[in-house]
């Protein structure tokens, strides 16, 4: 399996070790960096679906659009 490696800080090192015991830090960022992979393949997703249903032509017959307005605005 391919390594990858961050920069924390001190700090954040620091609690790391403290809690190495309770937290398999490997599994933890693994685990996040995939679900945060499925979650921008999934909006990348949607909006191709998006601009897919935007492409679909809707026709109405022509005149159509007039007709609505003058029913609507005769309505009230």
């Amino acid at each position: 399996m391919p390594a990858v490696s961050i920069r924390v800080s001190r700090e954040v090192k620091e609690k790391m070790l403290k809690y190495k015991d309770r937290v398999n830090w490997a599994q933890e960022i693994r685990g996040f960096l995939e679900a945060r992979i499925r979650q921008i393949e999934a909006e990348e997703n949607i909006e191709k679906a998006m601009v897919h249903l935007l492409r679909l032509e809707v026709s109405a017959p022509k005149g159509s659009s007039a007709e609505y307005l003058r029913q609507d605005r005769d309505s009230h």
